[in-house]
């Protein structure tokens, strides 16, 4: 597996600690179009001794999932993105069909072990739900149906796999978090084992595949190992992570610290032979941090690379 990682803020400083702890990959957000921009970033990377694994977050697609007159546009600027990305040797790009919000919480402060902060989720409060997704906090829109969403994504994987395969990309699914059925007006379509089965059953293209998360999927209430079983060689890319609740009511955790048995998780992901991108996520702020990214600050992040690596270690010795 690739040990990977989001960086914020992207310096070479931490570049360069995410490199000594035994890091090898990082992921990065769309930085705009323009190939100058990815080989510049690339670069970067490159000099403090990592790889780009994926390209996920802010990516051009927000009109796509609505289908609006900009869906053309989007898809020309995300055909331009996947021949750049085959230039610069890129492999993933993670995207996901939430409409409207991306992925939200109603709490950015909650508690957790010794009083470090992690993000929550309260449907009931769902009015004061907060977007984490700079490309969705400002958009409006009408409602949209399931079934406009998957006419939406038909036409968004038509148009784009056959240029991912061919530039050697993987567009990898990530679930909806929360996995409602609906959320604010809009559906939500990528909420069930089901629906990604379906997602699958589209296509046979080895660019198409699944960002399992973790957490979104415990969101579900699934079985975590039966899960990354039942979906197998599907599962592209990894977003390591645990919550505690349901999909209506849930906190985030540290990674040693929820529910889910993360040993047998990545002793299924071994069984299932994957060795893609695994990253940490949503990761906890410690004490110091509380002005940065919620879920993406650096100490956490540390910790929970230094839990995985355990867990890796301890399944291949198993």
């Amino acid at each position: 597996m690739q040990l990977t990682s989001v960086v914020t803020p992207f310096t070479n400083e931490n570049l360069t600690m995410l490199a000594q702890i035994g890091v090898t990959h990082v992921t990065i957000r769309y930085p705009g179009p323009g190939l100058e921009k990815l080989q510049s970033i690339k670069e970067q990377v490159s000099d403090c001794g990592l790889q780009i694994a994926a390209i996920e977050g802010y990516l051009p697609i927000e009109n796509i999932k609505l289908g609006n007159e900009r869906f053309d546009e989007e898809i020309e600027e995300m055909k331009v993105l996947l021949q750049n990305m085959q230039q610069t040797g890129i492999p993933f790009v993670c995207y996901n069909f939430m409409a409207g919000t991306d992925w939200v919480r109603t709490d950015l402060k909650a508690p957790e072990r010794g009083g470090a902060l992690v993000t929550g989720f309260d449907v009931e409060q769902a009015e004061q739900a907060v977007s984490l997704s700079q490309t969705t906090q400002q958009q409006q829109g009408e409602p949209i149906t399931a079934d406009r969403l998957w006419q939406n994504l038909e036409r968004f994987l038509q148009e784009l796999l056959p240029v991912a395969e061919a530039c050697d990309v993987t567009l990898a699914m990530h679930p909806d978090d929360p996995p409602l059925d609906t959320f604010m007006g809009k559906a939500r379509i990528m909420n069930s084992v089901e629906s990604f089965e379906r997602l699958m059953e589209y296509s046979s293209s080895p660019a198409h595949g699944i960002c399992f998360c973790q957490g979104t999927f415990a969101e579900m209430g699934v079985d975590i190992p039966m899960t990354i079983e039942r979906l197998g060689s599907h599962i592209r890319y990894v977003h390591f992570r645990d919550i505690r609740g349901t999909r209506e009511r849930f906190v985030e955790t540290f990674h040693d610290n929820g529910p889910t048995d993360m040993f047998a998780a990545v002793k299924a992901y071994q069984k299932i032979g994957f060795t893609g991108p695994i990253r940490p996520d949503h990761v906890p702020q410690l004490v110091g941090e509380e002005a940065g990214e919620p879920g993406y600050t650096m100490l956490g992040r540390l910790h929970a690379f230094g839990y995985l690596q355990g867990l890796i270690e301890g399944a291949q010795k198993s």
